[in-house]
């Protein structure tokens, strides 16, 4: 094999999808000789390797010396002009190619988790902290500063469908009433968004929902609806299931209250809101159940890759970074998608860590990470032996 594992990784981002990005925003005009294709090849190499620093990349990329080539480079971009680029080249070309690859990829990731044909979609938002020194534009708090990731996960493949970055400041429920969720989806979510005008707008656009309530939350009981039966030994999960009616909202909503462990393994109870009637109780909670993995993908993307340390102080660039990230998080994916291994998110990107430009043929490692020879060693008919019998 004569390609690297990171020139290999670079074919799974098809060029026609580059090249319409660049099309659409013409980033290739004042280039300084980097087009886009090559500023992004060298910020991905950022996310997969760890690089700490804009010398960090461009020293990595030197690193590999006679295969640049492969990764469609003609020499790594040096320091100053890739801050020139992060800083003046439009992000939206990432984001355009972000968006582009996940419509390519989708279909290969599905969950079989529920037997709900429609799609489900988790929405949450994390904030990113920043030091308001160095980024004087990201204002959170009067010695704080921060960006806020309003985040539209994908069930399927646990990546976001839909991805707004603002202010630290503006609130979740702004954001979510700006996203066109599709008709017949389902859409899960935290109490942070319990708003009942963005409650009926789901409901008017034929959008099904779970979220969570709060115990301030007004409500009459207009019916109790039937529990599910419990198998011997089975612990009751479910606590209650009625038909009520909330002070605020214009239809009758449907409440399951459940039983759950909180952090401490101390019994704790969830009311749960939606406005569908024909799922089960267990279904209802079992899809506020799954809200968790959009907390695993904020954990992962923060702790794997780069989006709490920057190697660019400007609005610009910050974005640039986290849209690479999350392109970075895309391939990571589907290459776990892909191999036969049982690969964990954090082993996978430690091993590709390390063996960027190792020559090896990449589904063949992804397969078998680990291979173990039992062959006996061979020894040259001429060889004295270590030991002789």
């Amino acid at each position: 094999m004569n390609y690297t594992l990171f020139s290999q990784i670079l074919q799974y981002l098809p060029n026609k999808i580059v090249e319409d990005a660049v099309k659409k925003y013409d980033t290739d005009k004042h280039s300084k000789g980097i087009n886009t294709q090559r500023h992004l090849v060298s910020m991905l190499f950022c996310q997969f390797s760890g690089a700490q620093s804009l010398r960090d990349i461009s020293n990595g990329l030197n690193s590999a010396t006679g295969d640049l080539n492969h990764l469609g480079l003609v020499s790594a971009p040096s320091k100053s002009s890739l801050s020139y680029l992060n800083e003046h080249r439009d992000w939206k070309v990432f984001q355009s190619i972000y968006y582009s690859l996940a419509q390519h990829y989708f279909p290969i990731f599905k969950q079989t988790h529920f037997k709900i044909r429609s799609k489900i979609y988790l929405l949450d938002a994390s904030i990113v902290s920043l030091c308001l020194k160095a980024f004087d534009w990201a204002h959170y708090r009067k010695s704080k500063g921060g960006i806020k990731l309003h985040t539209l996960l994908d069930y399927d493949g646990c990546l976001p469908a839909y991805l707004s970055i603002t202010e630290a400041r503006k609130h979740e429920v702004k954001v979510a009433k700006e996203i066109s969720i599709p008709q017949g989806s389902v859409v899960v979510a935290d109490r942070g968004y319990l708003d009942f005008e963005l409650m009926q707008k789901w409901d008017k656009e034929k959008v099904r929902f779970v979220v969570r309530s709060k115990s301030s939350v007004l409500y009459q009981v207009i019916n109790q609806l039937p529990l599910p039966e419990l198998k011997e030994g089975q612990p009751k999960r479910i606590l209650a299931d009625e038909k009520v009616r909330v002070n605020g909202y214009d239809k009758p909503l449907r409440m399951v209250l459940v039983q759950v462990l909180d952090d401490d393994g101390n019994k704790a109870e969830l009311e749960l809101l939606t406005n569908n009637f024909t799922w089960t109780a267990e279904t209802v909670a079992e899809l506020y159940k799954q809200r968790w993995h959009i907390e695993i993908f904020f954990r992962d993307i923060k702790k794997h890759l780069k989006i709490k340390s920057f190697v660019g102080t400007n609005e610009n660039a910050v974005l640039t970074q986290i849209w690479t990230a999350l392109i970075t998080m895309l391939l990571l994916k589907v290459l776990k998608a892909k191999a036969q291994y049982k690969w964990c998110l954090s082993n996978l990107i430690y091993f590709l860590r390390l063996n960027l430009f190792v020559k090896i043929e990449l589904i063949k490692w992804l397969n078998k990470p680990f291979i173990i020879e039992n062959k006996p060693p061979k020894i040259h008919k001429n060889q004295l032996a270590l030991f002789p019998t």
